[in-house]
This record gives C-alpha cells, sequence and structure tokens, in this order.
C-alpha cells in the first residue's frame, strides 16, 4: 500500500521498482531505480520534529528490502540506505541512519542512530546504536554494539563475506524481472 502521511508527503517510486502488494511505504519516502521491497515491509516517513519538519527516508538503486524489514525515524530524522544493500528479512533500521553503499544487514538485526560505512556486513540478529561502524566491517551474529570502544574489536570484512552479500544483491534484482513481468497475474 502506498499512501500519504499526516503531512501530505507522499512516496517517490520509479516504474523500475518492486513493491509487493503487502508492503505499506508512507510518507516521505524516495525510492532509487530496480529496488525491491518485499511482503510485509513497512517505509513509514511519518513523524515530525519540533519544529514540524522531517527528512526523507531514501532507498538507493538496486538495494532490496526483504520480508518484514521495518524503515522508520525518529522526530523526523534522516534515514539513508545506500545503493546495492540487502536489508534482510524481519531487520529494523530506525533513524538517525546512514547506511552506505554495500551494506548486509542480516536477519531480524536491529541498527539505531548511526551510520554504517560501505561494504560493512552486520550478520543476523545483532544490535548496532550509536556508533559509526567505518567501511568493510564485519559484525559477527548475535553482536551487541553500543559504542565506537566496541568496534575496535571488530575484524575487516573478508572477500568471501562481501561476495556472500553480492549475491544477495544479485539474485533479488533478478526477483524484480521476475515480479515485474507476472505483476498483472495478482
Amino acid at each position: 500500500m502506498i499512501r500519504k502521511n499526516p503531512s501530505g508527503d507522499l512516496p517517490v517510486i520509479p516504474e523500475s521498482a518492486f513493491v509487493d502488494p503487502t508492503a505499506l511505504i508512507c510518507g516521505k519516502v524516495i525510492i532509487g531505480e530496480n529496488v525491491f521491497i518485499g511482503p510485509y515491509a513497512v517505509i513509514r516517513a511519518d513523524e515530525v520534529d519540533a519544529n514540524g519538519q522531517m527528512e526523507p527516508i531514501i532507498i538507493g538503486a538496486e538495494t532490496n528490502i526483504q520480508d518484514g524489514v521495518v524503515i522508520h525515524s525518529k522526530s523526523g530524522a534522516k534515514v539513508i540506505v545506500g545503493e546495492r544493500c540487502s536489508i534482510a528479512h524481519r531487520s529494523i533500521v530506525h533513524g538517525p541512519v546512514e547506511i552506505a553503499d554495500r551494506v548486509f544487514l542480516g536477519f531480524n538485526s536491529v541498527v539505531f542512530n548511526c551510520t554504517v560505512g560501505a561494504g560493512s556486513v552486520i550478520r543476523h540478529n545483532s544490535v548496532v546504536e550509536n556508533c559509526h561502524v567505518p567501511a568493510n566491517f564485519h559484525i559477527p551474529s548475535t553482536s551487541s554494539v553500543h559504542n565506537d570502544e566496541e568496534l575496535a574489536k571488530i575484524p575487516l570484512v573478508s572477500p568471501d563475506i562481501s561476495s556472500f552479500s553480492e549475491s544477495v544483491t544479485v539474485t533479488n534484482l533478478e526477483l524484480i524481472r521476475g515480479y515485474k513481468r507476472i505483476q498483472n497475474e495478482f
């Protein structure tokens, strides 16, 4: 469902994107070319700051937002998800957040009030908040990272982990083409 927020903002979604009919996209949301938004995803830009303003939620080109993902923001803060990112099933991205290009966020993970550098991998069931994840970092599954000091103990991403992330992106780009081909059959 595509709908306005209480401020009257409507999402901007290009023809090349695929949004599953069960997904909810609300408000000041800008979606890039060839983005896949899976079943029951919620992307909601509707809260305002103390001055009645809000920043947009921006989803970069060729990114996949998988089943049950929630993207929202506190008090109208900015949320950016870069290009060719994979936000896996049931993850929560809660602004303020800036995620650079080619980031993989694993199943059921939470990212809040932070920046995540390009090429980073945050594995399944992790919580990352109040910090700045540098480029090419690998945060192992079930990690709980709450500040920059804890990041000093995290190793750089290995090539095997980066290639897995790229394979997820390619698979979801193929899904866009498939679903666009059969969308009138729903």
